[in-house]
């Protein structure tokens, strides 16, 4: 009898991680929020209303942790943005070192001037790609430490990589991140075609080329505004399911709406039904894990650095306190 029992409670239980794994869940924070980088000086490019913005936070291969962030309202000219950097030892120290401007748009390589916008790093087969926006294409630096990038070059040698279909450079298309899903990779952007905001999506096998772009989400509870779909960025907790934060505000009124989806490449277009989750008081949020604890980077609502907390994934919870049976 003792025996049986264990054994329906062994099924019993695996039966509710069965079911949890096939439910959405809700990206929650927890605890307090710890800055890493401030308003940075810029030499002769400091101007009193420049704010560091969208960024990137990665480790580097000597185990130091890197942040490059777009700070615009400077004194750059053209678009007024360039990227500086920081280094901390530890993922969890305040304020981090300065290290200075770490790149600025070069318009000989086709580069807008003063236009980059919005690194994303990823670590593959040993090399650092760093994805950045130049206000019209989707560019690409790569580096061996994870500190030190040089711009790849294409066939027309410009660090732009091949997008594949008509590329409307008019519609500042921008925030790329990069994830490996379903066996591939996919790139995900914002642009304001006719002044409303869109995500895209793209796949490729190399990371250097990429299919024709695909609409992924668009209006909804975010809005149509130009400003509704800023700073995608898709993550997979759990296998199959994938969530996108999807940011509309900045600053002290910070918004950014969470989506959940079986596909990818769907996240809803004028349908929020089974795929909105909640919304989260941050802005151009970052989502990783390290050593098994999931953190989320995301701007100070003075829009003056950058600041960090843990954070984690719980069932959803729908209106009659029940799990929600979403799938």
């Amino acid at each position: 009898m003792t025996r049986l029992l264990i054994r329906m409670a062994a099924v019993g239980l695996l039966a509710m991680n069965l079911s949890a794994a096939n439910h959405p869940l809700e990206p929650r924070l927890s605890g307090e929020w710890w800055t890493v980088a401030g308003d940075p000086d810029l030499g002769p490019l400091t101007t009193p209303n420049q704010q560091p913005v969208d960024f990137a936070i990665w480790q580097a291969a000597d185990g130091t942790w890197q942040l490059w962030s777009c700070i615009r309202g400077t004194k750059e000219p053209g678009k007024t943005r360039l990227f500086h950097r920081w280094e901390g030892a530890n993922l969890t120290d305040r304020n981090w070192t300065p290290k200075g401007i770490a790149l600025q748009a070069d318009p000989a390589l086709g580069e807008t001037q003063g236009g980059l916008q919005a690194p994303y790093v990823l670590r593959h087969e040993g090399k650092y790609w760093m994805f950045y926006g130049d206000w019209a294409n989707i560019c690409l630096a790569t580096s061996m430490d994870g500190k030190n990038f040089t711009r790849h070059r294409n066939a027309e040698g410009r660090p732009q990589v091949n997008l594949a279909g008509q590329v409307d450079r008019d519609r500042n298309g921008r925030d790329p991140m990069v994830v490996r899903l379903n066996g591939r990779w996919h790139l995900y952007y914002t642009a304001h075609p006719g002044n409303r905001g869109f995500d895209y999506a793209r796949t490729s096998d190399d990371l250097l080329n990429w299919s024709e772009e695909r609409i992924v989400a668009a209006r909804g509870k975010s809005g149509d505004g130009p400003y509704s779909a800023e700073c995608p960025f898709v993550v997979e907790p759990q296998p199959g399911h994938f969530y996108l934060f999807r940011t509309q505000r900045y600053g002290k009124s910070a918004q950014t709406m969470v989506y959940h989806s079986r596909d990818p490449l769907d996240f809803g277009i004028d349908d929020d039904a089974g795929h909105y989750v909640t919304t989260l008081p941050v802005a151009a949020p970052e989502i990783f894990q390290h050593q098994g604890q999931w953190y989320m980077a995301a701007l100070l609502p003075s829009l003056k650095g950058i600041q960090i907390t843990r954070m984690e994934w719980a069932p959803v919870a729908a209106a009659d306190g029940a799990t929600d049976p979403r799938k």
